[in-house]
């Protein structure tokens, strides 16, 4: 992998990290994820206009990955409300890129190197490290969350290299997938969602940029490398959520979460070489 394509890849896991912490940052994280998941739909109507339409048959696949990116967001916010979300979110983000890299290697024939299946392995453990100790009942959801991470990216790795425009491709799933749950806010949550929107539209705004940017790059990066590697560097994303907790939420890191970092960047370093 080119050096310009790995920064590229850490870039999207940096803004993928962002976009999250303004979702925790704000006051009811349902309804800024449906701020940033509009916002996102929003844009993506603005620059479709200028862009080529993906070709006829990445179009299949861009629906089936529409219902399962809407879908995601209603079993996240499913799993925040039965298990604990530091145990939740490393597992639901730790086991997707390995369920990638086993199925890609079916999917697209695509055969890592050692070094790369090293890399994958070592970042996906140290993500699973992050979790923390709080109730462990409950975890078949974010599993299964995982399974579909999984899914979308596999699906959306295919649609976007049958898309002959990544970037395209990526603005109309978001246009697809996030206009569903704004809606369904505005039907049954109308009052509530017009005031938090006064005064949180800053927030959604970047953090629909961030992660319309983010998965845009991480689906082009996909067009060029292979899609367990994209998938295992765009996870990273985790260490950049330790630093922003950290310096914005002034959260105290344990040293179990340090020796995880360090064990992500040996896995990094793996995937950079393979």
């Amino acid at each position: 992998m080119s050096l310009g394509l790995f920064c590229a890849v850490l870039l999207a896991a940096l803004l993928h990290a962002s976009w999250n912490a303004i979702v925790k940052l704000g006051g009811d994280t349902l309804l800024t994820t449906l701020l940033v998941t509009g916002w996102a739909a929003v844009l993506a109507a603005l620059l479709l206009p200028w862009l080529p339409a993906p070709a006829a048959r990445s179009w299949p696949w861009l629906a089936v990955s529409a219902v399962l990116q809407a879908g995601y967001y209603v079993l996240v916010t499913r799993a925040y409300r039965v298990a604990d979300m530091s145990l939740s979110y490393p597992l639901m983000r730790g086991c997707a890129p390995l369920l990638v890299a086993l199925a890609g290697s079916l999917a697209f024939d695509e055969h890592l190197p050692a070094a790369g299946w090293a890399g994958i392995a070592l970042v996906c453990g140290g993500i699973v490290l992050m979790a923390g100790s709080g109730n462990r009942r409950n975890l078949q959801l974010p599993l299964f969350i995982a399974v579909v991470i999984a899914t979308y990216t596999l699906v959306d790795a295919r649609g976007a290299r049958l898309s002959g425009n990544a970037l395209s491709y990526t603005l109309w799933l978001f246009l697809l997938s996030g206009l569903p749950l704004p809606l369904w806010a505005l039907a049954r949550r109308r009052a509530e969602l017009g005031d938090y929107l006064r005064r949180n539209w800053a927030r959604g705004l970047v953090g629909g940029i961030g992660t319309t940017t983010s998965y845009g790059i991480a689906l082009w990066a996909m067009t060029l490398a292979p899609v367990a590697i994209i998938a295992a560097l765009r996870e990273t994303s985790i260490l950049f959520a330790l630093a922003l907790s950290a310096l914005l939420l002034k959260e105290r890191i344990s040293r179990r979460r340090l020796l995880a970092a360090a064990v992500i960047l040996i896995g990094v370093a793996l995937l950079r070489l393979a």
